[in-house]
């Protein structure tokens, strides 16, 4: 069946199984960063953002996406290695296998909530599995980015 979206900011045309997963169907595309943990749409590791909102691609098949927007991690290099940065200041990086969905839903909790409290970072990230920690660092690393960002668009707003 024929596929029209837009991976990443380019607008792609692609031929696609009726029953394949969106998981498969990206990472056959490239996107590496998305990563399947569970089978069971638990863990929130195969998270990408379509038209701005998380999703898990594991359990969204690939025809889903018609005329929609998909964005992975690989279309946000910038904005991951600055969070990035932040979790690595925190020891939250730990193994890193999960922070790819976790980083996507973070950038999703950004541009959903204004200014987000530590409650409802944990109910925003509670569909996403860390088997190394218990969010502490995580926590702090959203927490440190969120006031670092505020603090940012306050001085460009007043440049």
């Amino acid at each position: 069946m024929n596929l029209s979206f837009w991976l990443n900011g380019v607008y792609r045309h692609d031929e696609v199984e009726p029953d394949t997963m969106l998981l498969d169907f990206l990472r056959d595309k490239g996107c590496y960063s998305i990563k399947c943990g569970c089978e069971t749409s638990n863990c929130g590791l195969c998270t990408v953002l379509m038209d701005g909102k998380p999703i898990l691609s594991c359990s969204t098949l690939a025809l889903r996406v018609e005329g929609k927007k998909i964005v992975t991690m690989e279309g946000m290099q910038k904005e991951a290695e600055e969070f990035g940065a932040f979790l690595a200041d925190e020891g939250a990086e730990q193994c890193g296998f999960c922070n790819p969905g976790f980083i996507m839903n973070i950038f999703a909790m950004e541009n959903e909530l204004e200014d987000p409290t530590e409650e409802d970072i944990k109910e925003y990230l509670a569909g996403n599995l860390c088997r190394c920690s218990g969010f502490v660092g995580q926590t702090r690393s959203i927490l440190k980015y969120l006031q670092y960002k505020k603090t940012k668009k306050r001085e460009e707003a007043a440049e």
